[in-house]
C-alpha cells in the first residue's frame, strides 16, 4: 500500500480531540520528532556560520532549517484540519507557535536588509523565532503527553521532546559561548571570522577592525545574562521536565543528553574549519540539583529549596568550568542571587500551574500520585 492510499481515509475534518487511530498517532508525533532534528542540526551550523561568514539567506544551515520548517507546517495543517493527535490546547498552542514562526521570519529577513547583520542571537527578531518555536514545542509535548499510552516509548519520546525544548530556550545563549572562542582566537592571532565579516562588523559599529570590535561583536550584551539565564530560564525547563517525565533523573537525563550532542558536534565543526564553543557542561550539575529536590515531597518547601541549591550548584561549577575550560564571563555571586530568587519565583508558579493543568507523571510526585498523568 502507497503512502497516499494509506494517509487518504484519514484526510477528513474534525474537531482537536477526536479518537486518533494509534499508527496515525505514532506517525504524526515521529514526524515532529523528525521535523525537530533538522532543524536543530540546521540551527546548531547556522549559529556557528555566523561566526565565520557573512550572512546569506540561502546558506546551507538556513537551508536544512527550512526543510525542517516545512514539515512542521504540514503537521500543524494535518493537526489543525483534521483534529486528529490533539486536544484543543495542543492544537492552539501548535498552531499559535507554527504562526508566530512564520511571521518572525520575514520580518527578521526585513531587519537584516534595514539594519545589517544583526549577529546577536538577543535581537527582537530573533527572540520571535525562539518564542513561536518555544509554543509551538508546548503543544506537541501537552499533545504527546496526554494522547500517548504508557510505556518505553512514552516516556523516551516525552524526553526527546524536553531535550529539543531546552535546547530552544538555552538557544540564544550560544552567542556568548561561541564569543569566548571568538575572541580567544583574535588574542592568539588566528581570527576565526573571515575578513569579509570582520569588515562588516566594524563598518557597522564605525570603528576600526580592533580587539574591542572583536568584543562587542562576540559578547554584544552583558555579562550578567548568560548566568541569570541559566539559573532561570534553564532550569525551569528541568523543572518541568522533571515533573512531567515522572523518572528520578529526567531532568539529568535532558541536560545531559543536549550537552552529550553539544560535545558530538564540537569536533565535526572543528574539523568542517568552522567556530566552536564553549559547550555549558555545568548545566548537568544544575539538572541532578533538581532531580534530588523532588525527592522533597512539599511542594513549596521544594521549590524554595531546590532554587537555592540548583542556583549554588550552577553558579559554583560554572566557575569550575571557567577555571578548567572555557566559559563566558564571570560575574559577582550577588548577582547569582537575584537568578536565585528568579528561578524560586518562577519553580513555585510551576508547581501550581503543573497541578492546576494535570500535567505531573502518576510518579512524578509521590505526594500527588492519584493526580492523572
Amino acid at each position: 500500500m502507497s503512502v497516499a492510499a494509506w494517509a487518504l481515509p484519514y484526510w477528513t475534518r474534525g474537531q482537536a480531540g477526536r479518537e486518533t487511530p494509534p499508527e496515525l498517532f505514532r506517525v504524526l508525533y515521529f514526524g515532529w520528532l523528525a521535523a525537530f532534528t533538522l532543524k536543530v542540526l540546521g540551527a546548531s551550523w547556522d549559529v556557528s556560520w555566523h561566526f565565520k561568514w557573512l550572512r546569506d539567506d540561502l546558506a546551507p544551515p538556513h537551508l536544512l532549517n527550512s526543510v525542517g520548517t516545512v514539515i512542521v507546517v504540514a503537521l500543524t495543517i494535518i493537526h489543525v484540519y483534521t483534529g486528529y493527535g490533539v486536544d484543543r490546547t495542543a492544537q492552539r498552542l501548535i498552531q499559535w507557535g507554527t504562526g508566530t514562526f512564520l511571521i518572525a521570519v520575514p520580518l527578521d529577513l526585513i531587519n537584516h536588509r534595514v539594519n545589517g547583520l544583526d549577529i546577536t542571537s538577543w535581537s527582537p527578531s530573533h527572540m520571535l523565532l525562539y518564542i513561536g518555536t518555544f509554543f509551538m514545542l508546548a503543544g506537541v509535548i501537552r499533545g504527546w503527553f496526554t494522547g500517548a499510552p504508557p510505556g518505553r516509548v512514552r516516556t523516551l519520546v516525552l524526553g526527546g521532546l524536553f531535550v529539543f525544548m531546552f535546547e530552544n530556550v538555552w538557544f540564544p545563549a550560544q552567542h556568548q559561548e561561541y564569543g569566548v572562542f571568538g575572541i580567544r582566537a583574535w588574542d592568539a592571532g588566528k581570527p576565526e571570522a573571515e575578513p569579509i565579516l570582520l569588515q562588516f562588523a566594524a563598518d557597522q559599529m564605525g570603528r576600526a577592525i580592533d580587539r574591542e570590535m572583536v568584543v562587542r561583536f562576540a559578547l554584544p550584551v552583558p555579562d550578567q545574562v548568560y548566568p541569570l539565564y541559566a539559573a532561570m530560564a534553564a532550569m525551569i525547563v528541568l523543572v518541568f521536565a522533571r515533573a512531567m517525565i515522572g523518572k528520578m533523573f529526567a531532568a539529568t537525563a535532558v541536560a545531559g543528553a543536549y550537552v552529550a550532542y553539544r560535545t558530538l558536534i564540537w569536533p565535526l565543526l572543528a574539523v568542517a574549519d568552522f567556530p566552536r564553543s564553549a559547550v555549558p557542561a555545568f548545566l548537568i550539575a544544575g539538572a541532578l540539583a533538581i532531580d534530588l529536590a523532588f525527592l522533597i515531597r512539599n511542594p513549596v518547601v521544594r521549590a524554595l529549596a531546590g532554587s537555592l541549591v540548583a542556583t549554588l550548584v550552577v553558579d559554583q561549577v560554572l566557575r569550575v568550568q571557567n577555571a578548567w575550560a572555557a566559559s563566558p564571563p564571570l560575574i559577582s555571586p550577588v548577582t547569582m542571587a537575584i537568578g536565585g530568587a528568579g528561578l524560586a519565583a518562577l519553580w513555585l508558579a510551576g508547581e501550581w500551574f503543573l497541578t492546576r493543568y494535570r500535567l505531573r507523571a502518576r510518579n512524578a510526585d509521590p505526594a500527588l500520585s492519584r493526580t492523572p498523568g
